[in-house]
């Protein structure tokens, strides 16, 4: 069995609940979040949250702000699913890694069609 350090198995049980928190978010403006990382302290005190939203600019701006609004919510959601001595600080940094994605997919795909011209 390979060993892992603490905070990475926390983070990674922080992930999942929070991804389950944000599913529960019942707002119609809400879009689709995906938290799609964490990295949190070692010793546990901090953590950043890494999310991303599907959808256009407003529906994204609007989301974020929502989250923003939930953030004590689901740090107490958080602390009421783990049982951690202390539960972590959270902020929340949106995460462009997806939207960097689609644009290089879009790079690709278009030298794709000249090379076929």
């Amino acid at each position: 069995m390979q060993n892992y350090k603490r905070s990475t198995r926390v983070g990674e049980q922080i992930q999942q609940e929070i991804s389950k928190i944000v599913q529960e978010i019942k707002d119609p403006e809400f879009g689709f979040v995906t938290i799609t990382g964490i990295k949190l302290t070692d010793d546990l005190l901090s953590a950043r949250i890494f999310y991303s939203v599907l959808g256009s600019p407003e529906e994204v701006k609007r989301s974020c702000q929502i989250l923003e609004e939930q953030l004590k919510h689901i740090r107490h959601e958080l602390a009421v699913r783990l049982n951690l001595r202390r539960t972590p600080d959270l902020t929340l940094e949106y995460d462009h890694t997806p939207e960097k994605a689609n644009r290089v997919f879009e790079i690709l795909e278009n030298l794709k069609k000249e090379d076929q011209k």
